[in-house]
């Protein structure tokens, strides 16, 4: 006997769709324009890092010593790479 589906199950099921019509237009629209989304990208990424660095101007321990910065730098990326192998 077959059991009726949960609306939980349907809004999966939706959700799945839309995603999958959502990825075929967005891969449509990156082959048709990749000049646009390549700025785009690029624009993002130098906005993520011109962010940071205003963040980073906010702190007065980390902008007034740039030694404690590179080693907080340091620090995060060896971690970062550490949890990486663990997980890994």
């Amino acid at each position: 006997m077959n059991k009726p589906e949960t609306p939980v199950k349907k809004v999966i099921e939706l959700e799945e769709h839309v995603v999958k019509k959502l990825a075929r237009e967005r891969n449509h629209a990156v082959a048709k324009f990749p000049l646009l989304f390549t700025l785009l990208t690029a624009f993002g990424i130098v906005a993520t890092f011109y962010g940071f660095e205003h963040l980073i101007d906010q702190v007065p321990l980390l902008s007034e010593n740039p030694f404690i910065l590179l080693a907080v730098g340091i620090g995060t990326l060896v971690l970062t790479g550490t949890l990486y192998k663990k997980l890994g």
